[in-house]
């Protein structure tokens, strides 16, 4: 379950960062490996934040490991802070975005994903995807 603002008793041990990278009107997801927590299924460029690390650098490696895009940080926005609790943990979730002119090459690591596709947020809503991925969207495009 999401929230915008810290629930009673909220106990984070990571922050996990995440972007919405947007091209030609559609955005990228990335189907998890099978033998990842949730395998098969759906969600963002996403990762947890290195010890030391500011989440604004987190982003742009995660991105960069998990897609081969180079972003530059000036074109990565804050979205939103979220907090996160699932039956076993909670943790805290920065979104980000970056709005691209054209879809970019993308060079998925086989060790962490099977593929990649361009959806618009609604198609993104008909696929299976990582718990609490559609009340992020939802709150990301108004929907």
């Amino acid at each position: 379950m999401i929230y915008e603002k810290e629930p009673e008793n909220f106990k984070s041990k990571v922050e996990i960062v995440s972007c919405i990278i947007e091209a030609e009107n559609e955005f990228l997801m990335l189907q998890r490996q099978i033998h990842k927590p949730e395998g098969g299924k759906w969600g963002l460029p996403a990762g947890k934040i290195d010890a030391g690390e500011k989440k604004e650098e987190a982003i742009l490696r995660e991105v960069f490991e998990e897609t081969g895009i180079e972003l530059e940080q000036e074109k990565v926005s804050y979205f939103k802070k979220i907090f996160v609790r699932y039956p076993t943990h909670d943790f805290i979730y920065h979104m980000f975005n970056a709005k691209l002119p054209k879809k970019p090459e993308i060079k998925i690591r086989n060790e962490e994903h099977l593929g990649f596709k361009w959806v618009t947020p609604k198609e993104s809503l008909e696929l299976e995807t990582v718990l609490d991925f559609k009340p992020c969207i939802k709150l990301f495009f108004r929907m």
